[in-house]
């Protein structure tokens, strides 16, 4: 129990620097708020208009998942370290955890959380699709019927 001292005086030393620094800046501020004071900072350029739109869904999205594969990594270096004491029973520990915050990822790639913006409109001009009609050549791209185009006009 003794051994544990250390770590609880620091979460102890934590949540007493938080406390203070909340209370210093409620008790330190000054109360005067101007227009210059409460306009958004922005690189020091004045801003002339409100934002056009909010951020979108897909930001926050992009956001959650770097700080998941960050936490990722910050897991990893440890058993990277110690990877020799642990042997198989590690490397099967590390493998679950890695497949457990991979889906997700993998999920967020499948459904276009990270296709956004005019980069992948360049790319779908660019690149052509992997999936081809079953059938067709890998060459030989596919063309609509004589049908479809005598239904559309």
């Amino acid at each position: 129990m003794i051994q544990y001292l250390p770590i609880l005086a620091m979460i102890v030393l934590v949540i007493l620097f938080v406390a203070v620094s909340f209370a210093a800046s409620l008790l330190l501020t000054t109360k005067r708020p101007t227009r210059a004071k409460t306009a958004p900072y922005e690189c020091g350029i004045v801003p002339e208009e409100e934002p056009a739109e909010r951020f979108p869904v897909r930001f926050y999205l992009v956001a959650m998942a770097f700080i998941v594969l960050d936490v990722e990594i910050i897991f990893l270096y440890p058993f990277a370290t110690v990877f020799e004491d642990l042997g198989g029973y590690g490397l099967a520990v590390m493998g679950v955890f890695l497949l457990v915050l991979l889906v997700p990822f993998g999920y967020l790639l499948s459904v276009g959380a990270l296709d956004w913006g005019p980069a992948r409109q360049v790319a779908d001009r660019l690149v052509r699709p992997v999936l081809r009609a079953a059938g067709l050549p890998s060459g030989v791209a596919e063309r609509p019927s004589r049908a479809s185009e005598t239904e559309a006009a």
